[in-house]
């Protein structure tokens, strides 16, 4: 049974215009795609969109058409396509069929120049050559054949393609056969590809886009409808780039959208229909797929302090989040309408605000909804525990280091000591949790990474990373904006740009990643033990029997069990002041001085001794002066709701 809640009721959608400008609207009709390769679940971008230029008076259409290439490949390859990050396989993939003869590797020398790395990054995938190059030369022009020839293109006024990551070599092959067969068609762009000095060099390489809408759509896609339908000039619209002549006008930039509560609540319908027409053999979880939604936009941390890696929220920082009255109603009406309980917020941060009104709220309603979000990892045990009954099953807290003078490189604001008890509790809970190390920072030092690597030999209970790696050079980043604190001893676009986008494209503006060569640097050998001990940890959780590190506390001691090597169980019981000292580290860092006076006072001098031999054999951890137990408390198998 879908559970939801009672009383919540959907917004009405507004009706903004008189007679004759919603005859004129009426006679506009408007089409919204989004290609491969996108994840497999609803655009949230065409969801929202649909719902706002039908609320203006603008027949609109969805076309999710990344859900139709999945017929072709089937959903595992697609997925891992769609999650790729790395040399771009999947513009690749599209290249031919976008450009044809413009193309720059007819031949297939992307798959020589890179085939190491797609090893590494695809390796659950099939990607013989043989096979990505008939997925090249054979499937994509069939996929892009029928989904030109199904759709009726011809009766839109506009075609709006959302372009983000690696979609846009999809996009722009099904938009030029489009405007070349149908040229009194619009064709409109948008999308996080699109931002800052991207759209315009898009626009200056490719003259069959029309129009090109930087930053967030909400107002601009409404205003540029609504201008040409009533054939108005365009050059000066906010956030709006096109053509005067041969040349594209000043783009003028727009506020972001500051009441979040006032937009509609995104239609995702037509996504349904469609993913109704793949057969269960070729997607068989498809009723598993989660719903989008926003709760927030900007990041409230990055206004304060932008992390030196992050290429996010280039005129968006700002924080702005829906009440969670809103909220509640949004996905009550998804719950009902979709017959769904699951959920993934795109926000990039988590509205601290939620955590004394969403999700205490969803708890005394006793709804069963699964969710997934985006925190910053200074969480306690507390407030994990309310995600874990609210029903967060999967967490990525911002976890890119174990090292707090890294983590202070990286601008994080957050200890190593901070993140590891985030993991602690997230494992304590069974929350599946995303994080990664990365490395590559100015100023970090080998000592740095020796520390971290001693840690992390004993955190092998606690989920592993995802990968570590090299950090990407990502536009919008301070590492590349600002010059003067990160210099740089080379700086181009991402080697596989070159493979994919003909001679024409300006990539220095059109790139959004960049290979790079930064000063006070360490060469790739500092980090290889790094690389090895994750590669190690994520085996040893693939095997049946995980590793594990717990302890169990009660009036006549503690008794800890390590299984942290499999095969080498060891219990040790602790008891005193001992136990004491180790149970009051549990729940958050303690300082020796809070332990004096909270715990053990009458034994001061015995209690730092106490925490660095804990350290010393592994129990423990000390970061500048807080100590943190690692043993996490013993759980039967059964207690937790999430897997």
């Amino acid at each position: 049974m879908i559970h939801s809640i009672a009383g919540l009721t959907p917004q009405p959608k507004a009706q903004t215009a008189d007679d004759r400008t919603q005859q004129l609207r009426a006679e506009f009709p408007v089409a919204l795609v989004t290609m491969p390769f996108a994840s497999i679940g609803p655009s949230l971008q065409l969801g929202l969109l649909k719902s706002l230029a039908q609320s203006h008076g603008f027949p609109t259409t969805t076309f999710h058409l990344n859900v139709d290439l999945v017929r072709y490949l089937g959903i595992q390859a697609y997925e891992s396509l769609a999650e790729h990050r790395g040399p771009l396989v999947g513009e690749w993939l599209f290249s031919v069929s976008a450009f044809g003869e413009s193309a720059p590797d007819q031949q297939g020398r992307f798959l020589g120049a890179f085939g190491s790395q797609l090893e590494l990054s695809l390796a659950d995938l099939y990607h013989a050559d043989d096979w990505l190059l008939n997925v090249r030369n054979v499937v994509i022009p069939q996929y892009l054949n029928d989904v030109f020839t199904s759709i009726p293109w011809h009766q839109f006024r506009v075609v709006g393609f959302t372009s983000t990551f690696q979609q846009n070599t999809a996009s722009f092959a099904l938009a030029r056969r489009i405007k070349d067969a149908h040229p009194r068609v619009l064709i409109v762009f948008g999308g996080a590809n699109f931002d800052g000095d991207m759209g315009g060099a898009w626009m200056e390489a490719f003259p069959w886009i029309d129009y090109a809408v930087v930053g967030e759509g909400d107002v601009t896609f409404m205003e540029l409808l609504a201008s040409l339908a009533a054939s108005a000039d365009t050059a000066k619209l906010p956030g709006v780039m096109c053509r005067t002549g041969s040349n594209l006008n000043r783009l003028v930039p727009r506020e972001p959208t500051a009441d979040l509560d006032s937009l509609p609540i995104p239609d995702f319908d037509e996504y349904f229909e469609r993913l109704d027409t793949v057969s269960e053999t070729v997607m068989p979880r498809k009723r598993s797929i989660a719903i989008p939604f926003e709760g927030s936009r900007g990041c409230w941390w990055g206004q304060k302090q932008h992390c030196t890696f992050c290429g996010l929220n280039r005129d968006a920082m700002k924080y702005r989040s829906k009440s969670s009255k809103r909220l509640l109603r949004e996905l009550n009406e998804y719950a009902l309408r979709y017959n769904t309980e699951t959920f993934e917020a795109v926000d990039n941060i988590l509205d601290l605000r939620y955590l004394k009104e969403f999700f205490p709220t969803l708890i005394e309603y006793g709804v069963h909804w699964r969710f997934f979000y985006e925190i910053k990892a200074n969480l306690t045990r507390e407030q994990i525990d309310l995600l874990f009954r609210a029903g967060v099953h999967s967490l990525q807290p911002g976890i890119e280091s174990l090292s707090t003078a890294i983590l202070h490189l990286m601008r994080k604001g957050s200890r190593a000591i901070q993140n590891v008890n985030t993991l602690r509790w997230l494992c304590y809970y069974g929350i599946n949790v995303s994080w990664n190390i990365l490395f590559g920072f100015p100023g970090e030092t080998e000592e740095d990474y020796r520390a971290q690597l001693a840690l992390m030999v004993n955190l092998t209970h606690l989920q592993p990373p995802g990968k570590a790696a090299r950090i990407w050079m990502e536009r919008f980043s301070p590492l590349f904006t600002a010059d003067t604190a990160f210099p740089k001893l080379t700086l181009r676009p991402e080697s596989s740009y070159a493979f994919v986008y003909p001679a024409g494209v300006d990539l220095k503006r059109a790139a959004y990643f960049f290979d790079y060569e930064l000063k006070t640097t360490l060469p790739d050998a500092a980090f290889e033990p790094t690389v090895a001990h994750v590669r190690q940890w994520r085996t040893m959780w693939q095997a049946e029997r995980r590793p594990t590190f717990t302890f169990l506390s009660n009036s006549s001691g503690l008794l800890l069990e390590d299984e942290r090597t499999i095969g080498a169980r060891r219990k040790t019981t602790l008891t005193g002041v001992d136990a004491k000292l180790y149970a009051a580290c549990s729940d958050r860092p303690q300082t020796v001085e809070a332990l004096r006076k909270d715990v053990a006072p009458s034994y001061s001098d015995r209690i730092e001794p106490t925490l660095r031999r804990f350290s010393d054999e592994g129990w423990m951890m000390c970061d500048g002066g807080l100590f943190l137990s690692l043993a996490i408390p013993y759980r039967l198998p059964d207690c937790g709701r999430h897997s």
